[in-house]
C-alpha cells in the first residue's frame, strides 16, 4: 500500500534550456515566461514511480482543468492494479487548491494536502482552516528527481515531434523505463 502520492505540475519552460524553435500539437504561448512550452501533470509515489498516464496540454491551460483527468487517470490505474488509495496524502502545489479538486480528493478517499493559495488576500480566510502538513509538501523533492530523470531523454527534452500523440508516446515510454528503473533496482 503506497502511504502518500504526489501530484506535481511540470512546466518545460523551466527545463528547457535551448533556444530552439518549439512547434506542432499541444503547444502554447506563456505570456509570463514569454516562452512556448507545454504543461505535464504526473502522479508519483514516495519512490518517483510514475503512478498514472498524464494529461499534457499546451502551457497556457491553468492547473485546475488538468487535474480531473489526472485524478480520473490515478483511480483506473489504481483498480487495474489493485492499489488501495484510501488514507493516502495527494500532495499538490498552490495551483491546484479550489474547493472542487478537494472535494474530489476527498470523494476518492484520499486526503489532500494543499498549500492554500492566499489569492491577494490582504487578510486570513475565514472558516476552518484547510488541512496542510509542511512536513508531508517538503517531500516533493522525490517529484523534482522523477523530471530530472525525465531530462535524461534528449528526445523529450528539446521536442522534436510535431504531433502530439508520438510525443505523447514517447513520454509514456520515459515513464515506463524510469519505473522498470526503479523496480529492476538499477
Amino acid at each position: 500500500m503506497i502511504s502518500k502520492i504526489r501530484i506535481a505540475e511540470c512546466a518545460p519552460w523551466r527545463r528547457d534550456q535551448h533556444r530552439g524553435q518549439k512547434g506542432g500539437d499541444g503547444i502554447g504561448y506563456s505570456g509570463y515566461k514569454h516562452q512556448k512550452g507545454e504543461k505535464v501533470i504526473a502522479i508519483t509515489d514516495n519512490h518517483g514511480s510514475v503512478l498514472a498516464p498524464l494529461p499534457v496540454a499546451p502551457v497556457n491551460t491553468t492547473d485546475m482543468v488538468l487535474f480531473p483527468d489526472g485524478l480520473k487517470a490515478l483511480k483506473k490505474v489504481a483498480k487495474e492494479v489493485g492499489l488501495d488509495l484510501r488514507g493516502a496524502y495527494l500532495n499538490l502545489d498552490g495551483g491546484f487548491d479550489s474547493k472542487h479538486n478537494r472535494k474530489m480528493i476527498f470523494n476518492a478517499g484520499m486526503i489532500p494536502n494543499i498549500k492554500e493559495n492566499p489569492r491577494n488576500r490582504k487578510t486570513t480566510k475565514r472558516g476552518r482552516k484547510r488541512f496542510f502538513n509542511e512536513a508531508i509538501h517538503a517531500l516533493r523533492s522525490c517529484v523534482e528527481r522523477t523530471f530530472a530523470w525525465e531530462d535524461k531523454f534528449k528526445r523529450l527534452l528539446l521536442r522534436f515531434e510535431y504531433i502530439q500523440q508520438r510525443h505523447y508516446g514517447m513520454k509514456l515510454l520515459a515513464y515506463t523505463l524510469i519505473n522498470l528503473r526503479a523496480f529492476c533496482g538499477a
